[in-house]
Parts: C-alpha cells; structure tokens; sequence
C-alpha cells in the first residue's frame, strides 16, 4: 500500500521514476496524482481544439475514413496519409512516413489511437506526423478471450502490451467513456502517465481529508480521496464536474490562507505614522500645481494619505491607464513622507526610466527639489539618482546624501538594493511596474529601513489586472484604480498594417511620420529586438551556413538595421535617433534627453521606451513585427504616444497572414484601449501563468484547475473563508490539515517567495 508522501521510486520503480521526476519534478506520490489531465477522450470525439499550438503532442481516438499511399519525392520509400474522424468539424490528418510498413494494419474503417507531434504546413492546416498509433478493437472484442496481440506501433503500443496478462490482453480500458489525456512531453507521453497513476491508484491507502466535515457539507464538496480518484479515472461526466470542483476549491484555499497569513503579518509589522501637514512641502507642491487633479486623483490621494498616518504599512497597489497620471499621485505621497522626517525610494526597472523619473519628478518639484542649491525653497528637499553606471564620484555623492538624509527623495535601478546603498530614514517605498522586479528585490529594499520598522510601499502598474487576478495573487495589497485620463491627453489611434498582403501602407506609414515631423511633431519606430548578434554566440556572423530551422523562421527586422534603412531611405534627411539596451548608459542618456529637447525627430529603438517615458510632442508610433510582441507591451508602447495637446497614431506592422491568432490578437489592441478588457484578453492567450512564483509564461503552472478569470466565485468564498481563519488562527496551529493541504499545494519555494513579496 501507499501514502501520498511516499516517493515515487518506491511504488513504480526507479526507471520510471526518474523518467517523472526529470521531466515534471515529480517526487511523491501526491505529485503524481495532483498531475491532473488536461483533457479527456470520448469514444469518436476530438481530444483538443480545433487548431492546437505548434510542436504540441495530441493523442487522438477516431476511426480511419481514408488512406492513400504514395511514393516520397526526393527519397526513396512511401508516404501513407491518413484522414481520421476524431469527432470534429474536420478530420484529423496523419502522414507515416514508413507508409509500406503500416499500410495492412492502419485501414479504412478501422477504430484507432493515435498520439504525435502537431506540424503546421499551411497558416491553418496541420497534421500529426509519424504517430505512434494502435488499432482498436470494436466494442465487445475487448476480452481476454477475444485478444492474442497488440496491433500498432511505438509507445501507444506498449502501453497496449502492459496490460497484457496469463490469458491475453485485456483492451477493455479503451472502451470507457472517458480516457484522461495528460500534459506531456516527447520523453513522458500520456500513455506512460496513465499507466503510472493507475499503478498508484491500485495501491493508495485512504486519505485523511484536510478540510474539516462541516466545510465539506456546506460547500457541497466531495472527499479529496474520491476526488484524487474520479479526477483521473471517471466513470461519468458528472465524475469530472464533481473532482474537478473538489480540487478547484482546494486551490483557491491554499492560495487563499497563504495570503491571509501574509496580509495577517503585514498588519503586525510597525511603521512610523505620516499624517498629512498643512505647512509643510506636500501641502506647497500641492498650491503650485499648474493644472487640477483629476477626481480620480483626488481620491487615489485620500486614500494614500489615510495609510500613510496609520501605524502599520501601507501596502498598496495603484494601477491605472497608461498615462492616468499616477507619478504625480506618487510624488504626493513620497512628500507626505518627506513631511513627517523620513526619506522616500523610488525604484525603477531601467535607468533609462530611473532617470526619466528623476528629471521629471525635479522639473514638478521646481525650487521644492532643489535642497542645498542656491534659490531653494525653505521647504525644498534634495531629489538624487543612484545607477549602476555612474561615475564612481558620482555615486558617492549620492549615496552619501541617502546615508546622512540630506536626499529626502532617492531614485534609481536595483543598484539601489546593493548592500552598499544605506539610508538615514527610510519610510516609504515606490515600486514603478512591479512585474519588473523580484519579490527578493523589493524585500531586500525593505529591510533597509530603521529600527527594525518596515516602510510603507507603494507598488504602480500601468498593466491593468483584472480583479480575479488581483484577489488570488495580490490578495494582501489593497488596490487604488486610475481610470481617467488627465486633462489635456489626446486619444490614440490604432491601425494594423498587414505588410505582406497590403506592402504600400507600410509605405505609408513612413509617409505618416514625415507629415508628423513637417507639423512639429516627433515618432517612434520600435523594433523587437537589437540586431543580428545580440545572442552573442559564436557563429552567428556572416558566412556561417543557416541551419534549416533558421531559413524556416520569420524574418524580423532589428533597431540597427531599421535605423540604418529609414536614415538613408524613407525618413532620409530627417533628424533619426538610435535607442537600445546594449548603449553605454551616458550615449542612452544623450539621446534620451535629445529626443525630449526635440532635437531628434525619429527615435528608432526596442522596448526600453516601454514604461515612463514622457514626451508630449511624440504623436507616431510604429510599432514593427508587432505580432512579436505581447498585448499588454503593446498596450504598454502606445501609451508614448498621444501624451500632449495632439492625437496620437500607433501603426502595428506585421508580417502574419490575415487569418491566425496573432493577426486576431493585433486587430483587438488596434479595436480598444481599455486595458482592463485587453488585460483579459492577454490573459486567457497566455493562461494564467505560474501567479506565485516568478514565472509570467503559461507553461509553469502552480494552477492547475482554478481560473483567475471565471472562478470568481469560488475565489471570493475562499477567500473570505481564508481570511476568517487565519483571524482567529493564525498559523493555522488548530487546523493541521489545511495546513498540510496549503503546503502540498503551494511548495515551499513559492511559500517563501509570497512570505516576502
């Protein structure tokens, strides 16, 4: 018999151990058996969408409705293409490339099984080449009796062999009415999954619930046991809905109580209270503002203000539209801090942003952020920027202005974090877009703070998150939303430029930026990426021979060769700037303030102008090879333009056909500017992604069955739920399962990871 804590080497074996471990890190039997399907087969039904990904392996049951065997052309041999009616709108096609050697067992009629890699020859048909595949018996051949030999080839056929017993084979596990389909990789396919969860199943010992009886009841769930049971053998539909619940809740609650315990710590911390000064700089700012707050300003700032006087931190997340105005609201709150004698850290992601930030917050602050020069207001304070690339004078006279507190307001990259970096008083820290960072960043920026208090924090996002996302993964934060644009911003226009199927708009475009600059106005050009040996790997250069993969590739066009092309081409005669990452820090800086001093009308670069940046005469954006790039960075990118008293225009070229995802994707950031509505949409493209650890993709996955975006109500419940526990709990001492049942699903590292962010 076995636990769920035994290791898995113990009950399959030390070779197929190994096999999980290394391919999904797999170690214990829970691992295993929480490694839930991702889809199920029904007899004569499809087992994935319509038009899956590129590269992925689908296993498919369907019977055969026609083969046609035909000779190779370049090579000796034969081809054997086969049409399979999986249950959908169109059959699956399948090619074997040894079509001689299979021909006389995949035929016409026959049920069969087949699992291979998904290959696109055309935008939208694809096949499954090569499969392994296994031939099927028809409903009531699937005895013992009836069942000498296995007909098929590859995996498919050995797990067919290990059900093999003392009388023959027993194919009855292919007649159910749910066969489960696992993630997989080349190395572990489904088959091999199913065949190991099985072998554990036929040995699992009972499991202790870890939510108590009168929970279980009111939320009308099953046992864990059943549930870990059905979730991977179901007899029925209802089977799948009821497990699937089960282990859904089950989520949501141990994400749940990890964020109550961390909100619960959180509150137990101590921060030195900041009210609100009538006499003080916050106060004189806020009278030599030239323009009004926006309502939703105002109220951001109230907000702000009232967690800044308490004496515990503040943890707040401000999200708002790219360009809703949210440093000003920011820069109120650092000069409340300010007021009250403690020094303030703003953090950016680039130093091209750190130090965009620093002259913008100087020139609002005026004589206000001009402490220690001649013509300083008495209420001034010192602004200074820390970079890792400053002169070594440099650095030390800014970092000795933090140490003593001459600096009330510090603004820089991580090199702010170094242990070399000391601050006199540290009370507030200001996070710009938090997805830049690591949870180990901000914390170690924390704990620079003065006897053993923690600062308040301030996190900003100009990436709208919906609110599903942000109860389960910021659960602890309280959250402020800027919806409204500040007076005087112009809208923007989108627009796709299809370059393959209309190649004169691109023309166009350029066309368009002329007529900007001849009116006074500036562009961007971004590109994805720098040049062709940004990789830096040896070999790249010139006179190397491409591999087949890289002729196959689309071609994308790099900054440098943009900036070269339109210099001496379509924009030839007009001022063009060059911006990229790999620029030493000071040439950056130069072009940087060239472009905002309008002395260059073009600014060729790659997505370091993402965030912050502010130039109000900018109008035009292109936005090249844009199905590279991600809809919240393009959402993101455009938010540069349209930022004065004129409309802005962002051109999204691409060179993908007009039917695809990514063409779909592109024509919804060119149909809306609610980033919220497009936060969704980015969502659901890329899956939820691993929310508790570092990961941003959707191939790490610490959600397996609950939905960010429509579990909304079993969310709220576990939330709530959560919360009320840990109230009277805390540390959960007096509920050892559900203890046990957060640590099971949420692992240590992540554990550690969410203590600290």
């Amino acid at each position: 018999m076995a636990t769920l804590a035994d290791r898995l080497d113990h009950v399959l074996g030390v070779k197929a151990a190994e096999q999980l471990q290394e391919s999904f890190d797999m170690q214990t039997v829970e691992d295993l058996l929480r490694h839930y399907p991702l889809r199920y087969a029904t007899q004569g039904q499809p087992l994935t969408e319509e038009e899956p990904e590129e590269g992925a392996h689908l296993t498919v049951i369907g019977r055969i409705t026609k083969t046609d065997l035909r000779p190779m052309k370049n090579r000796k041999g034969s081809l054997l293409k086969v049409s399979l009616d999986a249950g959908g709108t169109k059959p699956v096609e399948i090619t074997f490339f040894s079509g001689d050697k299979v021909r006389h067992l995949v035929k016409e009629g026959a049920r069969a099984m087949m699992s291979g890699t998904v290959h696109y020859w055309q935008p939208t048909k694809w096949n499954l080449s090569h499969p392994d595949y296994l031939i099927l018996p028809e409903k009531g051949e699937g005895s013992v009796e009836s069942l000498t030999s296995v007909h098929g080839g590859g995996a498919l056929r050995g797990l067919a062999q290990s059900a093999k017993g003392a009388g023959g084979i027993d194919m009855s596990f292919f007649e159910r009415e749910f066969i489960p389909v696992y993630p997989s990789t080349a190395k572990v396919q489904s088959w091999n999954l199913l065949r190991c969860v099985r072998q554990v199943l036929d040995q699992l010992d009972p499991i202790d619930d870890p939510l108590p009886e009168p929970l279980i009841t009111e939320h009308a769930l099953i046992p864990v046991s059943d549930a870990l049971r059905l979730i991977h053998l179901p007899e029925h539909k209802s089977d799948i809905e009821a497990a699937r619940g089960r282990l859904r809740f089950d989520e949501a609650m141990a994400l749940q109580l990890v964020l109550a315990e961390r909100r619960h710590q959180v509150e137990g911390r101590a921060a030195k209270p900041c009210p609100p000064r009538t006499d003080g700089i916050a106060a004189a700012f806020d009278k030599r503002l030239p323009f009004e707050l926006t309502e939703g300003q105002l109220t951001v700032v109230g907000e702000i203000s009232a967690d800044l006087s308490r004496s515990h931190p503040m943890h707040r997340l401000l999200q708002g539209e790219v360009g809703s105005g949210k440093t000003i609201v920011a820069l109120h709150a650092m000069l409340q801090v300010i007021d009250n004698g403690q020094q303030t850290a703003l953090l950016a992601p680039t130093e091209v942003l750190a130090a965009q930030h620093y002259r913008s917050l100087k020139k609002m602050l005026g004589d206000l952020g001009t402490a220690g020069e001649l013509g300083a207001d008495e209420l001034a304070t010192k602004v200074v920027l820390v970079t890792g690339s400053m002169s070594a004078g440099q650095k030390k006279a800014a970092l000795l202005d933090a140490v003593t507190g001459e600096a009330g307001l510090v603004i820089g990259t991580h090199a702010l974090i170094q242990d070399n970096v000391e601050f006199w008083d540290l009370g507030m820290v200001v996070v710009d877009e938090q997805h830049r960072f690591g949870v180990e960043q901000r914390d170690a920026l924390r704990a620079k703070a003065k006897d053993g208090a923690s600062p308040h924090l301030l996190v900003m996002t100009a990436t709208p998150i919906p609110r599903t996302i942000a109860m389960t993964t910021l659960g602890d934060l309280e959250t402020s939303v800027l919806t409204q644009l500040p007076r005087g911003r112009s809208p923007i226009t989108s627009k796709v430029v299809p370059a393959k199927v209309k190649p004169a708009w691109v023309d166009r475009a350029w066309e368009r930026i002329r007529e900007e600059v001849d009116a006074g106005r500036q562009a961007y050009v971004v590109c994805s990426r720098i040049g062709d040996e940004e990789d830096g790997k040896a070999g790249k250069g010139k006179g190397r021979k491409k591999s087949d993969e890289e002729k196959e590739a689309p071609t994308t066009h790099s900054a440098v060769d943009m900036y070269e092309m339109l210099g001496s081409g379509p924009l030839k005669g007009l001022r063009v700037g060059l911006l990229h990452g790999r620029l030493p820090a000071d040439e950056k800086d130069r072009v940087m303030r060239a472009f905002n001093d309008a002395e260059i009308d073009v600014l060729v670069c790659t997505t370091v102008v993402e965030v912050g940046v502010d130039v109000p005469n900018a109008t035009v954006m292109v936005i090249v090879d844009a199905d590279r790039f991600g809809v919240s960075q393009l959402h993101q990118l455009r938010g540069r333009v349209g930022r004065g008293k004129h409309a802005g225009l962002c051109l999204l070229i691409t060179e993908s056909g007009p039917v695809g995802t990514a063409m779909a994707r592109l024509e919804a950031v060119a149909g809306t500017t609610d980033g919220f509505e497009l936060a969704v949409l980015d969502l659901r493209q890329r899956r939820e992604g691993d929310v508790l650890g570092s990961a941003q993709s959707g191939t790490a996955r610490s959600l397996r069955l609950l939905s960010l975006l429509d579990d909304l109500e079993v969310i709220t419940a576990a939330q709530q739920l959560a919360r009320e526990i840990v109230e009277s709990d805390p540390g959960l001492k007096n509920h050892p399962g559900l203890a046990s049942m957060m640590r099971a699903a949420v692992d240590g590292e992540r554990l550690e990871y969410l203590a600290k962010s």
